[in-house]
């Protein structure tokens, strides 16, 4: 580790503050998107400002912020022209002496290891002086740069994987509205009255329960989920196709899982968020599960349903047929009625549906289950590589390899 160097983290970068915003300035449109904390974690709930505020205030694409408030995180804004919120800041740093990806990925490590709280303690906020006093112990920049290239490497190919499956998922729903909202191929035959509006006289509808499926929860044992065994997924991570928080995991004791007759995920059935959230407010979401993602064996809780058509290509329509506005609408009326918002299997089976029967639903699950194969593969892949970057991240900027 020779020629390494310790500094003051405000001497090798300026901390630019974000600006703090009244409720009533937060707008639902406007030309600049307002990235929040709750943008950086989580990704959703956007607002957006017509505020012309000084250059510093605003973030651009390839800029690295650091969350400060409520949880801590390096994060490189990846988007147009946007305003930072106050509890991020901004971090200009000096290209003498550090490489910006590898003050990202130092960031990872020293918030990990320096800023997460000591005996079980978790800090909630960081001074901006307290943060410009941390030390940073720094190899040469071609080092640096070295190290950010092998981390940077890694991510890339994980992007990559991403973009890929938010393309072919992109593919595959244009494909289905194009077949199954606006009835493209159906336009010159007969349309019929039906519950769902007009449609095709040739596309048979059918309720679920009409038709064979299987549909059951899972369970979890008194007390609760443990920290060790085998996954048991509930309603925080159906989130939609190749989506999963790994962090978000609870698990179930292996000798309580062989007990249970109603709940394994096998691969390919349709997962459906069942219960949960706001009084009131309720927002169906869907996912399938299978080729090892998450993992190889799991089991959901009780508040996601297991819907199996027995049909794996059926099961793919299903998926984006589920997310119909007709569909999405009728799960979220029924759903924020109830008491605790969720939907029962009642809910579901009384769901109409185009059956199997109809040739361009089969052509549908057909074509497009190779699809969701080829984004689950993906995401055991990104698992595989993330768990690699992970590995390597804090040998690397530690200097032992």
């Amino acid at each position: 580790m020779s020629e390494w160097k310790t500094y003051r983290l405000g001497d090798i970068c300026q901390v630019l503050n974000g600006r703090a915003y009244k409720q009533e300035e937060l707008l639902n449109q406007g030309p600049y998107p307002v990235l929040r904390v709750g943008n950086i974690f989580q990704g959703n709930n956007w607002y957006y400002s017509d505020l012309e505020l000084p250059d510093d205030k605003y973030c651009y694409n390839g800029d690295l912020l650091y969350a400060w408030s409520c949880g801590f995180a390096p994060y490189i804004w990846k988007g147009k022209k946007s305003i930072y919120h106050y509890h991020i800041w901004k971090l200009k740093e000096n290209p003498q002496i550090i490489d910006k990806l590898f003050f990202y990925y130092y960031l990872i490590i020293h918030t990990k290891y320096n800023l997460g709280g000591t005996h079980g303690s978790v800090m909630l906020h960081l001074t901006k002086k307290d943060f410009e006093n941390q030390t940073l112990h720094l190899p040469p920049l071609d080092e640096q740069r070295r190290i950010a290239g092998i981390l940077g490497s890694l991510d890339d190919k994980i992007e990559l994987n991403r973009r890929i499956n938010a393309n072919l998922e992109a593919q595959a729903q244009a494909l289905f509205r194009s077949w199954f909202v606006d009835f493209e191929p159906f336009r010159d035959g007969p349309f019929v009255d039906s519950e769902l509006g007009k449609i095709p006289a040739s596309l048979k509808i059918e309720h679920i329960g009409n038709i064979p499926h299987k549909i059951e929860s899972g369970k979890r044992p008194k007390g609760g989920a443990s920290e060790h065994g085998i996954p048991s997924i509930g309603a925080e991570n159906i989130k939609g196709l190749g989506i999963y928080d790994y962090a978000k995991t609870k698990f179930i004791p292996e000798d309580f899982a062989s007990t249970m007759k109603k709940g394994k995920i096998n691969g390919y059935e349709l997962l459906i968020y069942k219960d949960g959230g706001k009084p009131g407010y309720f927002i169906p979401n869907f996912t399938i599960f299978g080729e090892g993602f998450p993992y190889k064996e799991m089991y959901i809780n009780e508040h996601v349903f297991c819907l199996d058509f027995f049909d794996k290509g059926f099961n793919t329509f299903a998926y984006f047929y589920m997310r119909t506005p007709y569909i999405m609408n009728q799960l979220n009326t029924i759903g924020g009625k109830a008491a605790i918002p969720g939907i029962n299997t009642k809910d579901i089976e009384s769901l109409p549906i185009f059956t199997n029967e109809n040739e361009k639903v089969k052509e549908f699950g057909t074509l497009f289950l190779p699809t969701i194969k080829t984004i689950l593969q993906n995401c055991v892949e990104n698992k595989t590589l993330s768990a690699l970057r992970d590995t390597l991240l804090p040998k690397l900027i530690a200097g032992e390899i």
